[in-house]
Formats: C-alpha cells, sequence, structure tokens
C-alpha cells in the first residue's frame, strides 16, 4: 500500500491539519516526523474543534495509531497538558494509540529559559522565536548531551546525561546573565514525569517497518514548512530541523524507499509568522483583507501572519527541495471577491533576473517580485466539491499555478470543513 508524506510547502500556516485529517482516516498509522509543541494543527470534526501541537492529527479518529517519531524534540509536560486537553473532549490517548520513539530528544524547562533569554537579549537580529526552547533541544541533540526519552528508564545514563548539560549549560546562562541550574531539582521534575511518559515510548523504527511489511498505510506528518527548514528556508529565520520530505525518513527510523508519495501544502496566496524576508508581502489594503478572511493568526501563538500574493518561485522551489508529486491547494475561497490577484513569477535585483531564492540573506532581503496579474472572480468558491462549482476565473488561477511551480494539484481544498475537498489524485493510491 501507498505511503504518504505531507509537508507544507511555504512558511507553514497553509492548511495541513485539514489535509492531514482528510488523509489519515484512510491512513493506519500517522507519523509526525519533526518540530516539536512550536507547530500547530486546527481540525474540526463534526463541529468540534481539536488544537494539536505535539499529537498527530490522526489520535482524534479511533483505530488509527499515532507515532511521535526520533525527529521531533518533546516536551513532556507539555505533551500531558494536550492530553489532558483532549481528555476533556473526550478522545482518550493510551499506549494503543501513541508510540513514542525511545530515542526521541527531550524538551526541558532549561531550553525554554535559555531560548528566550537569547531573544530578548539579540538585538541586531531577531529570529522570531517562539520560545519554547525546541532549537536549544536540537542544540544539544547534535551536541550529544540531550536528554532522550529511554534515558528516563536509565538512571546512570540519566545522570551522565545531566552532568554534560549542567557543563555546558551553566556556562552559557551566566554568559546570558542568569542564575546556575538547579540539578537536584530539573532531576526531580524528570523522574515524576517519567511513570506518564514512558508507557508510550518503544522502538518505533522496529513498528513502522512492522507496519509497512504488513501493508499498513503510513502517512507521515509533518509542522512548519518547507522554507523554514534550516537548509534550505531563510536562514537564519527557519525553525532548528529539517522541514522538507526526506526528514520522514530519518525522522522515523525508515528508509526514503517507504515513501511512495509527497503532498506538498499550499496556500493560494503566502503568509509567513516572525521575522525574515518576504518578497511577495502586502502593506497595503489587499494585505489587511487577505489576513482577515483568511483568519491569519498563529494556532499556537495567536501572533498575527503577515500575509502576500502568492509566490510561485518559492513554491516551485520548494516542491524541488521535497521532491513534491502533486499539492493541495488550500484556502482558495479567501480570494473570492477580489477584482484582481497577482502571482510572482520571478524575481530581480539590481537590474538581473533570478528564478529563484539567492541563498544570501543580504539578497533575500533585497530582492523584488515580478508579478503577472488576474483577473479576479466574484462568485464564491466556499464550499465547492468539483471543477463544476468553480468560477472559470478560478479554475485559470489554479491552472497557471500549477504550470508555474511545475507541479500538479491533487487535492483543492475550499472552506476548513474537511469535505469540502476536490480530490484530482489519490495520494494513497497504488
Amino acid at each position: 500500500m501507498a505511503n504518504v508524506v505531507v509537508v507544507g510547502a511555504q512558511w507553514g500556516d497553509e492548511g495541513k491539519g485539514k489535509i492531514v485529517d482528510w488523509l489519515s482516516e484512510r491512513a493506519d498509522v500517522i507519523a509526525r516526523f519533526q518540530g516539536g509543541h512550536n507547530a500547530g494543527h486546527t481540525l474540526v470534526i463534526d463541529g468540534v474543534t481539536y488544537k494539536l501541537s505535539l499529537l498527530p492529527s490522526g489520535i482524534v479518529r479511533e483505530g488509527k495509531l499515532s507515532v511521535i517519531g526520533n525527529g521531533v524534540v518533546l516536551d513532556p509536560w507539555a505533551l500531558m497538558a494536550e492530553i489532558e486537553r483532549l481528555a476533556e473532549l473526550g478522545v482518550s490517548v493510551t499506549p494503543e494509540n501513541l508510540m513514542i520513539a525511545e530515542n526521541t530528544p527531550l524538551i526541558l524547562p532549561i531550553h525554554g529559559e535559555l531560548d528566550r533569554a537569547r531573544e530578548i537579549q539579540n538585538s541586531l537580529a531577531k529570529i522570531g522565536t517562539t520560545g519554547r526552547g525546541i532549537g536549544p533541544a536540537y542544540e544539544d541533540k547534535v551536541g550529544r548531551r540531550v536528554v532522550r526519552v529511554a534515558d528516563l528508564a536509565d538512571a546512570p545514563t540519566l545522570d551522565l546525561r545531566l552532568d554534560r548539560l549542567m557543563t555546558h549549560h551553566n556556562a552559557l546562562r551566566s554568559g546570558l546573565g542568569l542564575g546556575p541550574i538547579d540539578r537536584e531539582a530539573l532531576k526531580a521534575q524528570l523522574l515524576e514525569i517519567a511513570p506518564k511518559v514512558l508507557p508510550f515510548a518503544a522502538p518505533v523504527w522496529k513498528h513502522l517497518t512492522e507496519a509497512r511489511r504488513a501493508g499498513r498505510r503510513i502517512l507521515f506528518e509533518g509542522a512548519q514548512g518547507a522554507l523554514l527548514d534550516v537548509d534550505f528556508g531563510t536562514y537564519p529565520f527557519v525553525t532548528s530541523s529539517n522541514t522538507t520530505a526526506g526528514m520522514a525518513a530519518s525522522g522515523t527510523g525508515l528508509g526514503p524507499t517507504a515513501i511512495d508519495f509527497v503532498l506538498g501544502i499550499v496556500k493560494a496566496y503566502t503568509t509567513r509568522v516572525g521575522e525574515g524576508p518576504f518578497p511577495t508581502e502586502l502593506f497595503d489594503e489587499d494585505g489587511t483583507r487577505l489576513g482577515e478572511r483568511g483568519h491569519e493568526f498563529g494556532t499556537v501563538t495567536g501572533r498575527k501572519r503577515r500575509c502576500g500574493w502568492f509566490d510561485a518561485v518559492l513554491v516551485r522551489q520548494t516542491c524541488a527541495t521535497s521532491g513534491v508529486s502533486g499539492i493541495a491547494l488550500t484556502k482558495l475561497d479567501v480570494l473570492d471577491g477580489f477584482e484582481e490577484l497577482k502571482i510572482c513569477t520571478g524575481y530581480e535585483l539590481d537590474g538581473q533576473p533570478y528564478d529563484y531564492l539567492p541563498t544570501a540573506a543580504d539578497l533575500q532581503g533585497r530582492i523584488k517580485p515580478v508579478y503577472e496579474t488576474h483577473e479576479g472572480w466574484q462568485e464564491s468558491t466556499a464550499g465547492a466539491r468539483s471543477w463544476a462549482d468553480l468560477p472559470a476565473a478560478a479554475i485559470k488561477y489554479v491552472r497557471r499555478i500549477e504550470e508555474l511551480i511545475q507541479c500538479p494539484v491533487a487535492l483543492l481544498s475550499t472552506s476548513p470543513e474537511r469535505d469540502d475537498t476536490i480530490l484530482v489524485t489519490d495520494p494513497f493510491a497504488d
């Protein structure tokens, strides 16, 4: 059976929650492979709204196995709080429907403290971090000193990890004007949370391998967007993990041959949260209208999103770096009523044309978009479930996007409701 990777193909907030939920109903296993609780997915099922940060979207559906892979950095206290919130909505999370990779790194309270202290004191260029400790936890992972899930059941190893953390973090904290870490208090916190986390721990790579051999459908769920990738995003205004599709393999323990289809989620316009370059950003009434009609506020942070016209150059680039098989185009209905729409088809800098976003930060900040203008439509696309329901101008807009990004539309979303989806290509088809 086909296995599908879902990634955001812009700066995140593309509407992955609805699409992943739509797909998860047909999947057997849903696996998160990177990021932390800085990500946010909103699902609306039978009139009930679920806001998820760490848990895979499949957790709200019965009979599905949800997996948190080793590519995720896990705040165990945030996880337990999220599980409790779901319980209040009638969703039971147990080791029967949730599995956490034993080698998943943990976000500790000291990571959040360090994250926030750095952002406050960084007067040169704020990154726009959520302050939840994601970056510092990934730093400790590659520095080989992070506490992992399995360490919670291994007292001698836990002590070694904490000793390494103290040596590194206390020096950093001193330079930032923070006091030393209370090692024993931190250890006590970990020992207290351990019995709540350890029942979910498992060798995820092994279970996923067995599931694949048994012909079960696996849905790999990414967080953030490809333009926030630590390698291919608008560095340094990026997240601290790889957000492109290749991370699905290393972030769960399955090899790349397990991936059969990569679905890139693409918003019909462009948004971004936080700092960093944004070539098509709008500062006029059109930008305000997009934000208001699209309800552009972060699921996790509540921060207002910056809005702009569709940037085909960037999406073409992310489709290439993630090997996207087809896109799910979302929020088309937000564009209803515009007299005209613009699509960025290229860039210009110092009189030179560019058909990609340069890597150098200075160039990214100075690049100018080249637009083509399209006729808008006055009819409503909200709730459309077939091409016949769409205005001719809307179809023309979608087809032009396909041409420019060199990738076909597999799904078209016309409202937050999961059934308001036009299926063109089934990602799970063999």
